[in-house]
Order: C-alpha cells, then sequence, then structure tokens
C-alpha cells in the first residue's frame, strides 16, 4: 500500500516529528520506533513510563436494552458477570470456535457497551457482529472508531504522570476498571488495562484533541530527561507484550486458533448459555485439544521468529508464533504452538533457524511479571 493511501492517527504528524520511523501496519502509517531505540523504549517503559499511540484501534459502541444479552450471545466471556465502570478481555468466536478477535468489552451501564477491537480487524469484526445482529436484538451497533483517539502510558510512572492531568483519583480505578472525567480539562474515558505487563492507563477522547494530550504527556512524564517517559513505537510494544505472554491476532490468535489452544480457556464461559462456537468449544473441552500454545527460552545462541519450526528428536512437531529477543531479561523467548504432551515446563525442543536446529527449552510464562 502507498503513503498516501494508508490510514493515519491524529498523532501521526507529532510521531513525524518526534523522528518515528514510519511503517504499514495492518492498513495504517505508524511508528515502529523513534529515535532512542526499541531497546530504551523497552527498558523505559519496565522502569518509568513509556507512551503509546493506540488511536488506530477500533471502536463500537452497543446500546439498547439488549445490549448485554446480544455481547453475550457473540463474545466468551460472561458480559452479564460486569458491573459498571469494568471491563473485561473477551474474544469474538466463529461457529467452529475459532477466534475472529479478541477485544475488551467496556460497561458503562446495563444498556451501553463499548467494544474495543484490533486495528486491522476492525472493519472485519463490524461486518461480524452487524451480520449476527438483527431488530430483534433490541440494541443499536455503530463503529465509532474515528471519533475516538486513545493515547496509552505505561510503567511505574504512569499514574503519578496522569494524575496531574486528572482531578479523577486514579488509585479509585482498580485493574480492568474505567472512569469518565477530565484529562487536561477535556472530557475522557480513563481505563486501566494494557497490553506491556505494567500498570497504565488509557486515554480515550475525541480525536481533535490528540496532540494536545500527548504532547502533555511528554511534558509532565519528563519527556528529555534522563529516566523521563519515551514515546514508544509497535516494536517495543511487541517485545513488551510478548515478555508478558501476552498474546497478539494474528500470531497467537485467529480465525482458526480457538480460545483452548491459545490458553484462553478462562474467558471461554461455556456455563453462561449458548454463544456463537459454543457447541465447537463444548466438543473441544471434552475431547482434549491437539495443540496448546507454549513458552519457550533458547538455550543456545539464536532468535526465533515468528513461522520457524519447532522439533523434537528430529520430528517436526510445531510452530513458532511470535519470537524476539527480551530486553529487559536479557533472553531470547517465544511462544509457539505444540503437542500438549510436549507443550511442559522443561521439555527441550529445538528450532529450526534457517536451516540449523538450536536448543531451546518450555518454560512457564509470563516470561516477566512485574512486582506489585
Amino acid at each position: 500500500m502507498s503513503e498516501n493511501e494508508l490510514k493515519r492517527t491524529p498523532l501521526n504528524e507529532a510521531h513525524r516529528a518526534l523522528g518515528g520511523k514510519m511503517v504499514d501496519f495492518g492498513g495504517w502509517d505508524m511508528p515502529v520506533q523513534y529515535k532512542a531505540g526499541v531497546i530504551e523504549e523497552h527498558l523505559r517503559c519496565r522502569t518509568s513510563s513509556g507512551l503509546f499511540d493506540v488511536s488506530h484501534m477500533g471502536e463500537i459502541w452497543v446500546k439498547g436494552s439488549g445490549a448485554i444479552a446480544f455481547v453475550n450471545r457473540l463474545t466468551t466471556n460472561d458480559v452479564t458477570k460486569l458491573v459498571d465502570g469494568q471491563a473485561h478481555y473477551s474474544a469474538l468466536t466463529n461457529e467452529k470456535g475459532g477466534i475472529v478477535d479478541d477485544l475488551l468489552v467496556y460497561r458503562f451501564n446495563e444498556e451501553k457497551l463499548l467494544l474495543v477491537v484490533n486495528a486491522g480487524t476492525t472493519d472485519k469484526d463490524f461486518a461480524w457482529i452487524s451480520e449476527h445482529h438483527s431488530e430483534a436484538d433490541n440494541c443499536t451497533i455503530e463503529n465509532v472508531s474515528d471519533k475516538f483517539c486513545q493515547i496509552a502510558v505505561q510503567g511505574p510512572n504512569a499514574l503519578n504522570i496522569l494524575q496531574k492531568m486528572t482531578e479523577t483519583p486514579l488509585d479509585a480505578i482498580s485493574y480492568y476498571h474505567f472512569s469518565e472525567g477530565k484529562v487536561d480539562g477535556i472530557d475522557a474515558i480513563i481505563s486501566r488495562t494494557g497490553y506491556t505487563g505494567e500498570d497504565g492507563f488509557e486515554v480515550y477522547a475525541a480525536p481533535q484533541f490528540a496532540e494536545e494530550l500527548w504532547n502533555r504527556f511528554l511534558e509532565l512524564g519528563g519527556f528529555g530527561d534522563e529516566n523521563g517517559i519515551l514515546p514508544c513505537g509497535l516494536a517495543s510494544r511487541n517485545t513488551l507484550r510478548l515478555e508478558a505472554a501476552m498474546s497478539l491476532y494474528g500470531h497467537e490468535l485467529g480465525d482458526d486458533i480457538t480460545p483452548y489452544e491459545a490458553n484462553l480457556g478462562w474467558i471461554t464461559k461455556l456455563a453462561k448459555g449458548d454463544f456463537v462456537g459454543r457447541q465447537a468449544l463444548a466438543a473441544q473441552k471434552e475431547a482434549g485439544v491437539s495443540r496448546k500454545l507454549a513458552g519457550f527460552e533458547m538455550t543456545e545462541p539464536g532468535i526465533a521468529r515468528d513461522g520457524f519450526d519447532v522439533y523434537v528428536n528430529d520430528e517436526k512437531c510445531g510452530v513458532v508464533t511470535s519470537g524476539s529477543p527480551a530486553p529487559f531479561l536479557k533472553k531470547n523467548i517465544g511462544l509457539a504452538f505444540l503437542p500438549p504432551p510436549l507443550a511442559v515446563v522443561g521439555q527441550e525442543i529445538k528450532i529450526d533457524i534457517r536451516g540449523r536446529q538450536v536448543g531451546a527449552v518450555v518454560v512457564p510464562t509470563p516470561f516477566y511479571k512485574r512486582q506489585k
């Protein structure tokens, strides 16, 4: 896709002004890294704070008396268990139990939900949701992705920085909860979820305020100081989420991958009643999976990359879904689908790195867990 055809977030010019190296990310013109580089961005997020433009993510309103029942019928987690001001992680599944997308469901009240979906799948997701929607559902659905910017601040200093910008008491927002309030005088949704393994917050606001909020975060976070906030691109977002063993759609998740295979049984609530894919998932749970996602660490020099084959005793037995150096842990790590008997901690495996079988071992996940 040519540069002119790519979608741009409201922060596109801000990224360029900061020296962001721009790439095509699922049809979006996004920064893969800035001047400090991937490793420094990663480490700064772990030790201080990182700032992320996630305005490319999709937002879909579901409103009306039937909103909860409708979303419950399309997703794996139990929406009826949410209370006002709470969000949960979930998945849209197809009839075979494959993951159409992973998403967050925010409950504002019993008649108002916000679905936050992946950037590259927003149109696909909205089409899927629309296909399953009728007047009988007693709710409206609206793709409002262009009406939001979304900025995430992550890391040990995230709360202190954002608290300078809002009178909303951030300590009162628990993990996977949210509040509506003003940030730098701008109407916003403030949520506490994250995709880095660190504590942090997301600020959703109207797109015309994106640059103002972004620049304020940089100013109050001490951008330019030795240990100040750093803007973070897609590359460090990926290494951060991998250290935290968080799945990425198109890698660990996909239309032919089920939640049970991806270690997401915890968001698959069969007992809640019928939902799309439930029958297939119930059958798979009873029969058992033929592959399972596992974490591994290289025991010999080499970096496993997405799509590399996995071997045990010279027999191909799996495939790497994500792999890279882990800057904070100073190890080479990855995730791979393996047969369940091999997806056990301590199992020695070999990764085919350009025709050379290199040693690795299955280890517990997440690879990195922040100290509370």
